[in-house]
């Protein structure tokens, strides 16, 4: 077993082992980063029955950020999710949720972010404003935003920028006011995502 160990370490790239970020705006590249489509997540939840918490999660999304000289106070992000990819890990009821009670993903196949304000709230972090629509309704949502860290990575040797995000809005809000009270109306989201900046020539990061 040790041996095997021993192995395993000798295998190890060092650079991956002592991999480090700066969480220093001023560090990021100017530029045009895309998502990352290995490492991203993006979740929803809601209160059901009072009960739990119900999660359901996306399974396919886009998102293009603008990264300029004043860090978080004049980044932008424009993210697109993939309604039809929404898995709750219970077919009869992604079937429920994706059909015309609810997201009727079939005629409003996208759901979109657009920021449209950041407001600092510390080092790295703060509010960050945009117009959400979801099922052809739009309306402003607040996420909490912290920038986690920033360097090349170490096997694709591109910029790298990962952040974390979580808020919550009102589903009646957008038109989907059914099943209401047995399930919740404040729906919350959870994201964390990695942003990379394409090498030249390239329209995506490698991953």
């Amino acid at each position: 077993m040790a041996i095997c160990a021993a192995s395993l370490a000798a295998c190890t790239p060092l650079r991956v082992v002592t991999h480090s970020v700066s969480r220093t705006e001023a560090d990021v590249p100017p530029g045009h980063y895309v998502m990352d489509a290995h490492h991203w997540s993006v979740t929803f939840d809601v209160d059901h029955f009072h009960y739990s918490r119900f999660v359901m999660r996306f399974d396919r999304a886009q998102a293009q950020l603008d990264w300029r000289a004043g860090g978080l106070d004049s980044a932008s992000v424009d993210a697109t999710i993939d309604a039809t990819s929404l898995d709750t890990n219970v077919s009869a009821l992604d079937s429920m949720v994706k059909g015309t009670q609810m997201l009727d993903a079939a005629r409003y196949p996208q759901i979109r972010f657009t920021s449209t304000h950041f407001e600092r709230t510390g080092e790295a972090r703060g509010t960050l404003t945009g117009n959400l629509t979801i099922r052809g309704v739009t309306q402003p949502v607040t996420l909490d935003v912290t920038l986690n860290g920033y360097a090349p990575n170490p096997l694709t040797k591109q910029p790298t920028i990962g952040f974390s995000a979580s808020g919550h809005f009102s589903r009646a809000k957008f038109g989907l006011s059914t099943w209401y009270p047995a399930v919740g109306d404040d729906i919350d989201v959870r994201i964390q995502a990695e942003f990379a900046q394409p090498a030249p020539g390239e329209t995506a990061p490698k991953s």
